[in-house]
Protein backbone atom coordinates (compact mmCIF):
# COMPACT_ATOMS: atom_id res chain seq x y z
CA UNK A 1 0.00 0.00 0.00
CA UNK A 2 1.06 3.57 -0.69
CA UNK A 3 -1.01 5.86 1.13
CA UNK A 4 -4.82 6.32 2.43
CA UNK A 5 -6.36 9.52 3.00
CA UNK A 6 -10.05 9.80 5.09
CA UNK A 7 -11.94 12.46 6.63
CA UNK A 8 -15.10 13.49 8.24
CA UNK A 9 -18.53 13.72 6.90
CA UNK A 10 -18.35 17.07 6.60
CA UNK A 11 -14.95 17.72 5.30
CA UNK A 12 -13.66 19.59 8.03
CA UNK A 13 -11.23 16.86 9.14
CA UNK A 14 -8.55 15.07 6.31
CA UNK A 15 -5.92 12.92 7.33
CA UNK A 16 -3.29 10.50 5.57
CA UNK A 17 -1.07 7.87 5.83
CA UNK A 18 1.42 5.79 4.29
CA UNK A 19 2.01 2.77 5.78
CA UNK A 20 -0.04 -0.70 6.17
CA UNK A 21 -1.81 -0.66 9.58
CA UNK A 22 -0.13 -3.29 12.28
CA UNK A 23 -4.17 -5.08 12.59
CA UNK A 24 -7.22 -4.39 11.06
CA UNK A 25 -9.81 -5.78 13.85
CA UNK A 26 -13.37 -5.10 15.12
CA UNK A 27 -14.66 -4.15 17.90
CA UNK A 28 -18.11 -5.22 19.53
CA UNK A 29 -17.55 -3.32 23.15
CA UNK A 30 -20.47 -1.16 24.09
CA UNK A 31 -18.09 2.31 23.95
CA UNK A 32 -17.25 1.64 20.40
CA UNK A 33 -20.62 0.72 19.51
CA UNK A 34 -21.93 3.52 21.33
CA UNK A 35 -19.15 6.19 19.83
CA UNK A 36 -20.14 4.41 16.15
CA UNK A 37 -23.88 4.43 16.40
CA UNK A 38 -23.43 0.88 15.15
CA UNK A 39 -23.25 -2.87 16.19
CA UNK A 40 -19.69 -2.71 15.96
CA UNK A 41 -16.58 -0.70 15.04
CA UNK A 42 -13.84 -1.31 12.42
CA UNK A 43 -10.79 -0.32 13.36
CA UNK A 44 -7.03 0.43 11.68
CA UNK A 45 -4.38 0.30 14.22
CA UNK A 46 -1.18 2.59 13.23
CA UNK A 47 1.86 3.42 14.20
CA UNK A 48 1.22 7.41 15.70
CA UNK A 49 4.27 8.56 13.15
CA UNK A 50 2.48 6.87 9.82
CA UNK A 51 -0.48 9.20 10.47
CA UNK A 52 -0.77 13.12 9.98
CA UNK A 53 -3.97 14.87 10.07
CA UNK A 54 -5.39 18.57 9.43
CA UNK A 55 -8.30 20.14 10.82
CA UNK A 56 -8.41 19.79 14.87
CA UNK A 57 -10.69 17.45 16.59
CA UNK A 58 -12.76 17.51 19.57
CA UNK A 59 -11.88 14.78 22.40
CA UNK A 60 -13.86 12.82 24.67
CA UNK A 61 -11.69 11.11 27.23
CA UNK A 62 -12.93 7.76 28.08
CA UNK A 63 -11.84 4.96 30.03
CA UNK A 64 -11.44 1.18 29.22
CA UNK A 65 -11.62 -2.19 30.95
CA UNK A 66 -8.04 -1.81 32.27
CA UNK A 67 -9.28 1.96 33.70
CA UNK A 68 -6.86 3.45 31.35
CA UNK A 69 -7.64 6.51 28.87
CA UNK A 70 -8.99 6.41 25.99
CA UNK A 71 -8.64 9.61 24.24
CA UNK A 72 -11.75 9.69 21.35
CA UNK A 73 -11.37 12.32 18.80
CA UNK A 74 -14.16 13.37 16.51
CA UNK A 75 -15.08 16.36 14.43
CA UNK A 76 -16.79 18.68 16.10
CA UNK A 77 -19.22 20.37 13.78
CA UNK A 78 -20.27 16.63 11.85
CA UNK A 79 -19.60 14.63 14.85
CA UNK A 80 -17.71 12.09 12.98
CA UNK A 81 -15.62 9.55 15.07
CA UNK A 82 -12.23 9.97 13.68
CA UNK A 83 -9.07 8.51 15.46
CA UNK A 84 -8.81 7.01 19.25
CA UNK A 85 -5.71 6.93 21.46
CA UNK A 86 -4.91 4.81 24.49
CA UNK A 87 -3.09 5.50 27.28
CA UNK A 88 -1.32 1.60 27.13
CA UNK A 89 -1.29 1.54 23.43
CA UNK A 90 1.39 4.76 23.21
CA UNK A 91 3.03 5.28 19.95
CA UNK A 92 -0.65 3.94 17.91
CA UNK A 93 -3.06 5.36 16.45
CA UNK A 94 -6.77 3.80 15.88
CA UNK A 95 -8.35 5.15 12.68
CA UNK A 96 -11.91 4.47 12.37
CA UNK A 97 -12.24 2.44 8.80
CA UNK A 98 -15.42 4.02 7.67
CA UNK A 99 -13.89 7.09 7.74
CA UNK A 100 -11.58 6.15 4.94
CA UNK A 101 -12.08 7.56 1.35
CA UNK A 102 -11.77 4.05 0.07
CA UNK A 103 -11.75 0.59 2.10
CA UNK A 104 -13.01 -1.59 -0.02
CA UNK A 105 -10.08 -3.88 0.83
CA UNK A 106 -9.83 -3.14 4.26
CA UNK A 107 -10.07 -6.96 5.97
CA UNK A 108 -10.23 -7.12 9.34
CA UNK A 109 -7.81 -9.91 10.60
CA UNK A 110 -9.43 -9.95 14.43
CA UNK A 111 -12.39 -9.07 16.37
CA UNK A 112 -12.59 -8.34 20.57
CA UNK A 113 -15.38 -8.07 22.85
CA UNK A 114 -16.89 -11.12 20.73
CA UNK A 115 -18.90 -11.23 24.37
CA UNK A 116 -21.19 -8.18 23.44
CA UNK A 117 -21.44 -9.19 19.61
CA UNK A 118 -25.01 -8.78 18.29
CA UNK A 119 -26.27 -12.49 18.35
CA UNK A 120 -27.30 -12.30 14.59
CA UNK A 121 -23.63 -11.45 13.37
CA UNK A 122 -21.45 -14.30 12.06
CA UNK A 123 -18.28 -14.52 13.39
CA UNK A 124 -15.25 -13.25 11.58
CA UNK A 125 -14.08 -15.90 9.43
CA UNK A 126 -10.76 -17.32 10.82
CA UNK A 127 -10.01 -16.20 14.76
CA UNK A 128 -12.50 -14.54 17.22
CA UNK A 129 -11.58 -13.02 20.35
CA UNK A 130 -13.56 -12.56 23.86
CA UNK A 131 -11.65 -10.03 24.90
CA UNK A 132 -10.06 -6.79 24.19
CA UNK A 133 -7.43 -3.97 25.43
CA UNK A 134 -7.53 -0.71 26.71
Amino acid sequence: MTSRTGGCLCGAIRYEFKNDPTVAAICHCTHCQRQSGGLFSTNLMLAEADYVQTGETKVYTDRGDSGKAVWRHFCGTCGSPITSRVESMPGFVIVKAGTLDDFKDVKPAVEVYTDHAAQFLPPLAGRRFAQGTG
